[in-house]
């Protein structure tokens, strides 16, 4: 793209240089967080999750490095309300209110998660990437991921179906999707492949 003026080309070219920049030390990261998986104890748990679609290995690694032991929660409502997916409660006396999430918690891994929500808009199915991750996979954990795929994306089309906003209906999603997350990381631990 040209532009006519001189100022207008250098302000885009800098743009240019920022996105090549920034794409360029994301796969440095990554090259160096895929280095250190394997002396990680918590490798297992990450390559796991994988299994859940919109969980690739950068959501992965931050939600586990982020929640860390998984084991440490009683229930996976424990995890959501440590991750600040829950809803506020405002009581006094008898009356009860509830307003948006609490953000309590990690801000990164809530991120990470609602982003990964966002896949279960559309239909269930497995891409092709998303099985070259199920393949080395235990049955259990390929089992739990594509039940909650099916239920998430239902839910998703029902909670929009009766007129919550989307992003809404992604955070709703999101707690849910942390909670099958739970339940593979605790098969992944009981059964390690």
């Amino acid at each position: 793209m040209r532009f006519t003026q001189p100022a207008q080309q250098v302000v885009l070219q800098d743009y240019i240089h920022a996105v090549t920049d920034a794409e360029a030390r994301i796969e440095q990261l990554t090259t160096q967080i895929t280095g250190l998986m394997p002396g990680w104890n918590l490798a297992p748990v990450v390559e796991a999750i994988q299994a859940m679609r919109g969980v690739a290995f950068i959501v992965a690694v931050t939600v586990v490095a982020e929640v860390g032991d998984f084991g440490r929660f009683d229930n996976p409502r424990q995890l959501m309300a440590y991750l600040g997916l829950t809803p506020a409660e405002y009581s006094s006396g008898a009356s009860v209110r509830r307003g948006g999430i609490s953000k309590a918690g990690s801000g990164l891994a809530r991120r990470a998660l609602i982003e990964g929500a966002w896949s279960y808009r559309m239909q269930a199915r497995v891409s092709p990437k998303l099985h070259a991750r199920l393949e080395a996979l235990p049955m259990a954990v390929r089992d739990i991921a594509w039940k909650g795929q099916l239920r998430m994306c239902q839910r998703y089309r029902h909670l929009r179906a009766a007129g919550k906003a989307k992003v809404v209906a992604t955070t709703a999603i999101a707690r849910e999707m942390l909670g099958f997350i739970c339940a593979i990381a605790s098969a992944a631990t009981a059964n390690p492949a």
